[in-house]
């Protein structure tokens, strides 16, 4: 799997699980609860590109995933976007959100991120991998 995601995914994410067609994978920052989905299909960069039966499949990842992190983060607010500027490789964010995050209601990238702790960053791995 790793030789087909990008080295950038690579040194700021940690693998949570791979499902029938994304890797889920745990965006290093602290302060979000955020994860992207990373399908597992060489050279596509976008939505488009997939085959009907994995756009399909994509789109009940993403569901399946955004309906765990509201559960595991008690939240009713979720950021799910395709961007792909500085990492064309097709990943989906979701990101946990809340009035009280340190950004709100702007976006996640306006602040610079915080990696975890190594007692944090094993205690949401393990978090996620309990419910994925």
């Amino acid at each position: 799997m790793a030789n087909n995601v990008s080295k950038s995914f690579l040194k700021d994410t940690h693998l949570i699980v791979d499902l029938k067609l994304c890797s889920i994978r745990l965006i290093d920052n602290a302060k979000f609860p955020w994860i992207i989905l990373i399908p597992k299909r060489k050279n596509i960069n976008d939505i488009s590109e997939l085959n009907s039966k994995d756009q399909m499949l994509l789109m009940k990842e993403i569901v399946h995933c955004s309906n765990l992190m509201k559960k595991i983060f008690k939240t009713k607010k979720l950021n799910v976007e395709k961007i792909g500027n500085i990492v064309p490789q097709l990943h989906v964010h979701i990101i946990a959100r809340s009035t009280k995050d340190s950004t709100w209601p702007l976006s996640v990238w306006v602040v610079k991120s915080k990696p975890y702790s190594k007692e944090s960053l094993t205690k949401i791995i393990d978090l996620l991998k309990k419910y994925f």
